[in-house]
């Protein structure tokens, strides 16, 4: 190596490295809660597009066959479709209220800060004061 070398890798060793932006990592218990939640909704949005497509093709079979026991298969059908179109909107409002109790708990973060201006003389008597001392706790 020739005296340049030895100098650019000499100033390489003592130059800041470039490090690559990280973009915060999401903790595993949320991702965990974001693909089950994601999973649920596709779920029952599959189940919701089934139920209704196959509701035409048994109210058909009723009114043709006129059977009671078919007419009987496609109100548990419409039921069932109604229950998991229910179970769907209770999925939604169970993650909003995940989201809102998050934000409550960040809103409950108070932070007091106190500061003196003066020196540390008039500090110490102050504190030797008890009766000017304002003892505050935290009523929660």
């Amino acid at each position: 190596m020739d005296k340049r070398d030895k100098l650019n890798a000499s100033l390489e060793k003592n130059l800041p490295t470039k490090t690559k932006v990280n973009v915060p990592a999401i903790p595993e218990e949320e991702k965990d809660i974001k693909d089950d939640y994601e999973f649920s909704r596709d779920t029952y949005r599959d189940l919701i597009a089934t139920g209704t497509k196959s509701l035409d093709i048994l109210a058909e079979l009723a009114r043709e066959s006129e059977h009671p026991r078919a007419f009987e298969v496609l109100s548990k059908s419409i039921k069932d479709i109604s229950d998991t179109t229910e179970k769907l909107m209770a999925l939604q409002k169970a993650k909003k209220d995940l989201k809102d109790e998050k934000k409550d708990d960040e809103a409950k973060r108070v932070t007091n800060n106190n500061m003196f201006v003066g020196s540390t003389t008039d500090l110490q008597k102050m504190l030797l004061d008890r009766d000017r001392v304002i003892d505050a706790e935290n009523k929660e």
